[in-house]
């Protein structure tokens, strides 16, 4: 019989990091706040946070990350502006993401690698499971992966990882996961993980991509865990203690997800993810998708 266990409600979003693929544009600038069309890459993750029923969101900074507080605080200036307008439509939109959720900053100090920075959310999170978000992964909001990976958590207890089948020749970009099935078409068992493999090496073609759920057992593997690739407390390394060991912290399960993501740490993808939002809103896709067209075939 499975036991009740605690609604998850804690989200870590992890955004202390350089940008350094998006200079001179980032040199005074996060690059969690370009934009994403009219939006800044970090409000879709936390509006997918909270459409997953996490209300609870902390971020990890560094230096010169000051404007994504300032971008879920509230402008009383502008917002008084836009009263004296009359233009409510601006004003819904700016006072959107200072109403999305309650929000909490501590910064990492010492670019420790993503590890690290999952560690400094301990004292937030306590002793209950979380989920953690990496901003350079946009997940469309009509692939409700991270739902579905607290909805996994829940059932089997342990930690969650997103699982996407790449190119085998692409692995060695990513985390590789070494996996077996489960009942689930959509759920496999994680027995091990590789940051970063040479394609010889790598277990499969399952990359590991940036939503986690974890048990807070975590902490203490990553406490344990030594500088490993590039010198950074790795993730990966502690959940592969957790998946080798599961007396440690419960079983590591992975969603493999099939849905839209667009991969906004990349320059290339960052562009053709504003191309696809683009063509797809109400209010800009029709104008723009005949623009786009006649431009593709002027240039063909």
């Amino acid at each position: 019989m499975t036991q009740s266990r605690t609604r998850i409600s804690k989200a870590v979003i992890p955004a202390a990091g350089l940008g350094t693929r998006f200079l001179p544009a980032t040199k005074a600038t996060p690059k969690e706040m370009l934009p994403v069309v009219d939006k800044p890459a970090i409000q879709y993750v936390v509006e997918e946070a909270v459409t997953a029923g996490l209300s609870d969101v902390l971020m990890i900074t560094g230096r010169n990350k000051r404007p994504l507080e300032d971008h879920f605080d509230r402008n009383y200036e502008l917002e008084e502006a836009l009263t004296r307008k009359g233009d409510e439509t601006r004003l819904a939109r700016v006072q959107e993401s200072s109403d999305l959720a309650t929000m909490h900053y501590v910064r990492q100090g010492d670019p420790k690698g993503l590890g690290h920075a999952v560690l400094c959310a301990a004292p937030h999170v306590g002793d209950q499971p979380f989920a953690v978000l990496l901003g350079d992964d946009l997940i469309d909001a009509r692939d409700p992966l991270l739902a579905r990976m607290v909805d996994i958590q829940e059932r089997h207890g342990g930690s969650v990882i997103a699982l996407m089948e790449v190119d085998p020749a692409q692995v060695h970009l990513y985390g590789c996961a070494a996996v077996k099935p489960t009942v689930d078409d959509d759920v496999v068992q994680v027995t091990g993980l590789v940051e970063k493999p040479d394609p010889a090496d790598a277990p499969s073609n399952y990359a590991v991509i940036g939503r986690y759920v974890l048990d807070p057992a975590i902490f203490g593997v990553l406490r344990e865990t030594e500088p490993g690739r590039g010198g950074e407390i790795q993730l990966t390394d502690a959940l592969q203690a957790l998946a080798s060991s599961p007396d440690l912290g419960g079983p590591v399960h992975g969603v493999v997800f099939k849905g839209r993501r667009y991969d906004t740490g990349d320059r290339g993808d960052y562009l053709r993810a504003i191309v696809r939002l683009a063509c797809e809103r109400e209010d800009l896709g029709p104008e723009f998708r005949d623009w786009l067209r006649s431009y593709v075939t002027e240039e063909m």
